[in-house]
Parts: structure tokens; sequence; C-alpha cells
């Protein structure tokens, strides 16, 4: 099958001819039609996340059909469609798995990272963490759903229900959540790259109140923000902007040190979080918001052969909305 492959830390994907992988017991093989590429992509990429496994098939916004099972695998049947997202296994016995708190396992695995993902003809998932795709959406918007749907939707329930929501680094997640926000009536408050006039304009034209650069004050304190910028500086700009009360929520999995700032910004009840991972709840409460506001994920397609390029896109921010690759 082709595939791109990550061979060493940091460096560019490879294409390689694999063999076609089996799949074992309580697994599906899956024929990929589309994956999305995400942010977690190019830090496993660029080293920044550092211990994946090598070499590595990346890729964890998986949308395909169920190709073969494996033994007792059964929960789905041949030619199925169904997504694969980041959380790939999880013991389900650990304190956290037990707890309902399974995106915190001690144990986790992870799609595209722990195991090969979805830049390739196919791929291999547990059955138990796969979700069934409505015939509502395509393979090619649904993909970003996945993972940056399904992180913007925790981090969003992280955040709370305040009015006034401020977003920071508008790209794939962001956008997704902007559709969803601004059809419940919240009020966004979008922050892109300083100068970023078309990425402002875009925020605009999907429901954000306000728009501008990320060195901007917005007209008013919000009562929540996500930062999905991999930029600690961004958190303190957050709090400095926020209201009394206020959630400032990071979003990625990777993040540039967080600068020291006085306490009178955290003040008054002003708290800091992070998020980390997605349940499976998470997903299907996801899937479903996403189907009854009909978010459509702005999205620029291409070929397998051009991950690279894809990632590139992420890395010098010239992506707007989401990227997917096409198989």
């Amino acid at each position: 099958m082709r595939a791109m492959v990550l061979e060493s830390q940091p460096g560019d994907l490879v294409p390689r001819e694999l063999p076609v992988p089996e799949p074992g017991p309580g697994q599906i093989l899956i024929r990929v039609s589309t994956c999305g590429v995400c942010r977690t992509d190019l830090h496993i990429v660029d080293g920044e996340l550092s211990e994946p496994k090598l070499p590595l098939v990346p890729g964890h916004q998986i949308v395909g059909t169920v190709e073969a099972a494996g033994e007792d695998a059964d929960r789905f049947g041949t030619g199925d469609r169904i997504g694969v997202p980041w959380l790939g296994w999880t013991d389900g016995d650990c304190r956290f798995c037990r707890e309902g708190r399974e995106n915190l396992c001690e144990n986790a695995r992870f799609t595209g990272y722990d195991s090969d993902g979805g830049y390739a003809e196919f791929a291999v998932a547990d059955q138990r963490f796969c979700f069934p795709l409505s015939a509502a959406i395509d393979d090619t918007h649904v993909a970003p759903l996945l993972c940056a749907g399904m992180i913007g939707y925790r981090a969003l329930a992280i955040a709370g229900d305040g009015e006034r929501l401020g977003l920071y680094g508008f790209g794939s997640s962001a956008h997704i959540l902007c559709q969803i926000t601004a059809a419940e009536g919240r009020r966004v408050f979008a922050f892109t790259r300083p100068g970023d006039q078309a990425g402002q304009a875009f925020a605009r034209s999907l429901g954000a109140e306000w728009a501008g650069g990320s060195d901007e004050t917005p007209p008013e304190p919000f009562d929540a923000a996500i930062v999905f910028a991999p930029v600690g500086s961004l958190m303190v700009d957050a709090l400095r902007a926020s209201e009394r009360g206020a959630r400032i929520v990071c979003a990625g999995i990777h993040m540039s040190d967080i600068p020291s700032f006085p306490y009178e910004l955290l003040w008054e009840e002003r708290s800091l979080h992070s998020v980390a991972n997605l349940t499976r709840a998470d997903g299907t409460a996801l899937l479903e918001l996403a189907a009854r506001h009909r978010v459509e994920p702005m999205v620029e397609l291409l070929p397998l052969e051009s991950a690279n390029q894809a990632l590139d896109g992420i890395r010098s921010g010239a992506s707007e909305g989401s990227t997917v690759l096409t198989v």
C-alpha cells in the first residue's frame, strides 16, 4: 500500500510501499478515503512530541470503510463508513478510566503516534474507538471533525457557557468552533496573527462578532477564551483581556513556555486550564452538535503524496480552515 512515513525526527515524510496491515483481535482494517492533517501531526514531524513509534505513518483524523475484521471484532460490518480519532486505545482499568476520564488514561495509545495512522491506503484501529459516520456529511468535510472538532468541543466544555468567547489562533479547530458557538447565539472574538486581514475576514464570515490580531485589544472583556495557537504568551494576553471569573483554556498538545505574569491578572477568580485528548463521549456529542448546526469545515484537499506540503502550510500559517489528504 502507498503510505507517507516518518523515519526520523525531525524530518520530512517519505513515500513508501508498505504491506497492508492485518487486524488483530478486536481490530478492524480500514480502507482510507481521507485523513485530516492536524497541528499535532506537525508537532510529531518536527520532534516536539518526541516519543512516537518509528518508523511511523502519521494521521489521526481518518475516514474510510471497513475492509476486514479481526477476531471478535463484530461492531461494524464490511463496507461500513467510520471515523478514527486520536484516542486509539485505553486500558479501561486505571483510576482515570474508572472515573470516566479515559482521556487521561495512564496507558493510553494514540493513533498516528503509538500506532500507524491514516496517511496511507489502509489502517487498523480498535473497533471500540471508531465512530460510525452519518451520510449527511461527506468524507472530505467530516475528517476535520475527528480531532479539530472534538478537541475544540472538549475545550469549549471546560471554558463554560459564557456569552463572550475569545478564540486565539483561527485555524482548523477555531473555525469549526466559531460556527457552533455563533449558531448558539454566543459572541465570538477571534484573534489571528497580527496583520492577517484575510484570516480576520474569514472569522467574521463564519459568525465572529469581532476579529483582530493577537496584539489587539477586543472591544470588551470576554467571559472565556480558548487558545489554539501553540504560543505561551497568548495565555497571558488572554488573561489580560478577560472578565472577572473568566476561564482561559489551552487546547493544544504542545505550547511554548508561558512567561511569568503578575498575580493581579489571575486574581478575581480567573483560571487557566489545559485540555488533554478526548473521550468517546466527546466525539459522539461533537458529531451530533455539528450535524444539528450544519457545520461545514472549510477544506483544502490535497493528494496523499502532498502531506509535506500540507504540514508546511500549517507550519507557516498559510493554511486557512482545515487541510485534508485524499487517498
